[in-house]
């Protein structure tokens, strides 16, 4: 407590006013900052100008202060019990074993930060928010998860010591870290499953996880609002239900369908939380294009997508430019494949035919160089690049559409018309080709710059090598869904070209049994792999190859 004590003295000759002020001695550490600038008391007499005044002291010296006890600086208050306890359970190495890592270390910060009650547990045992996380995480089946893939607390526990409650809280909070993560696509890295999976799922950092459900009113919604939110996700959702007996459904669809729909659900998990206002996407099993705008279709199209030895891979990018009456430069798979061989065949000179067939031009850093000039038993190809003028019969059609990525994937027309016809379309290389090219032009550079169908047709009727680069990049997501769902729950199911279902189902569930279609399709499939890579033993068969390859 702070206080100055005023002393009246009468002197002779008249009355002075003296102040003697007695500085606190602090008993805390708060008091002894508070006291050096004590507040001037409201009433306090004014001294006169001739009144006998101690000497000032300079303006920045501190007030004298009584040395401060031994025990002067605050303790810090200790911890609840059950957050003691927690904090030295998290460095058991039996409790660590098997946990994730990174929820263990955002466990141990959360814990060592929290200075409050545990979240989860009461004296009483757990809370009403608790067992609503509780029960929401054993309807994980519903979201296409596995409930047994959580160890939860038995229902009805009821921690008495703060040891239990302790090791109840941890138990909970590893459940619903470990939620989160599958909830957000992270029971499996999808590039460890198939290189073709050139996917990131939006992992939730679990320190925002823990954050966010320990103020959550509602835990159970929290739990839920981490699964993807894409109609689709939540159409096979609805599916799912119905297929398990549940949501009305009259009877149980086969093991096989239901584990298509979890498969595809995960597949989900895996897409970027946001597609875009308006994107493109190209479903490598349905040999469909789409583009969605606002999250309805406005275009959809037949693509050819790779064969399975040369098997388009699953990624997303953003498309940057539309090139009109592109120049084409061979792959490097074709290049290897196809024309070295060829060349290499033909000695120093021989072997250009295959050149001067398809208008095959040669670069050598850059330059055009005559052919006939290069030993290509001894020449450092990474210094050569082949490339096809623009024209009539250049493979890549009139539109090429750039989303650069490290496949070197791309979108473009194509001169072999007849590609579109089959239902199943998989051919040549990984590329994608377009049965309507013009159309997606027109209307991306319509959304993009306000063009009108006849500023496309100029192009494509006078452009040449002719790049155009969108001002508002759009997203192209390249996909592998083998089901998909109408409102309804109706499921339309493809083949699964590339054999990806059961890698998926390793870690979502049983393995998958192969359908007939399914074993008819890869034989198919296979069969025509085998046909493009076998080798000939004449070399005037690879201008067929390369025929093959190039046009009709």
């Amino acid at each position: 407590m702070h206080g100055r004590s005023f002393i009246a003295v009468s002197v002779a000759g008249g009355l002075a006013l003296v102040y003697a002020v007695l500085v606190p001695v602090a008993c805390v550490a708060e008091d002894v900052a508070t006291a050096k600038q004590p507040a001037t008391p409201t009433g306090a007499a004014t001294p006169s100008p001739n009144a006998a005044v101690p000497s000032p002291s300079p303006a920045n010296a501190a007030p004298p202060a009584a040395p401060a006890p031994p025990h002067a600086e605050a303790a810090a208050p200790p911890a609840d019990p059950v957050i003691a306890g927690i904090r030295s359970k998290l460095a058991d190495a039996t409790l660590r074993k098997g946990a994730d890592p990174a929820d263990l270390a955002a466990l141990e910060a959360f814990y060592a930060a929290r200075s409050g009650p545990p979240v989860w547990v009461t004296p009483m045992g757990f809370s009403a928010k608790a067992q609503a996380a509780i029960d929401e995480i054993g309807k994980a089946d519903d979201w296409g998860l596995s409930a047994s893939a959580f160890q939860l607390p038995p229902t009805g526990t009821l921690p008495k010591t703060a040891d239990e409650q302790a090791s109840a809280e941890i138990k909970l909070q590893l459940a619903v870290l470990k939620y989160a993560r599958f909830a957000r696509g992270g029971r499996a890295n999808p590039s460890s499953l198939s290189p073709l999976l050139d996917l990131n799922p939006p992992m939730r950092d679990p320190k925002t996880v823990l954050a966010e459900i320990s103020v959550s009113p509602t835990p159970d919604a929290y739990l839920q609002s981490l699964h993807p939110k894409h109609e689709q996700f939540q159409n096979l959702r609805q599916a799912l239900l119905k297929a398990r007996g549940e949501d009305g459904a009259k009877k149980p669809a086969s093991e096989r369908d239901i584990q298509r729909i979890v498969i595809n659900m995960e597949r989900w998990r895996w897409m970027p939380e946001d597609l875009g206002k308006i994107y493109v996407q190209d479903n490598v099993p349905e040999y469909m294009l789409y583009v969605v705008k606002d999250g309805k279709t406005i275009h959809s199209d037949k693509i050819v997508v790779g064969l399975l030895k040369y098997a388009t891979p699953i990624f997303s990018a953003d498309m940057q430019t539309i090139v009109f009456n592109p120049e084409w430069t061979v792959p490097p798979t074709i290049v290897r494949e196809n024309l070295l061989p060829n060349l290499r065949g033909g000695g120093w000179f021989g072997g250009g035919s295959v050149l001067r067939e398809h208008g095959l031009r040669v670069k050598y850093n850059g330059r055009v160089v005559d052919a006939g000039s290069i030993n290509w038993s001894s020449v450092n190809m990474g210094n050569i690049a082949f490339t096809q003028a623009p024209g009539p019969t250049n493979v890549l059609g009139k539109l090429k559409f750039v989303y650069p990525n490290k496949h070197m994937v791309y979108m473009h027309d194509t001169i072999k018309r007849g590609l579109f016809k089959p239902a199943m379309r998989a051919e040549g290389h990984n590329c994608i080709r377009m049965e309507k090219p013009s159309k997606l032009a027109e209307i991306l550079l319509a959304e993009d710059k306000g063009w009108d169908t006849k500023k496309v047709q100029d192009l494509l009727d006078k452009g040449n090598d002719s790049p155009v680069n969108l001002d508002h990049p759009v997203p192209v997501h390249t996909t592998y869904f083998t089901a998909v769902a109408d409102s309804d729950g109706k499921v339309t199911s493809f083949a699964d070209v590339y054999g990806l279902d059961k890698k998926v189902a390793s870690v979502v569930g049983k393995a998958l049994p192969d359908s007939q279609q399914d074993v008819d399709d890869h034989v198919e499939l296979e069969a025509s792999a085998t046909q493009v890579a076998k080798p000939k033993a004449k070399k005037d068969n690879v201008a067929g190859d390369i025929q093959g390859l190039f046009g009709d």
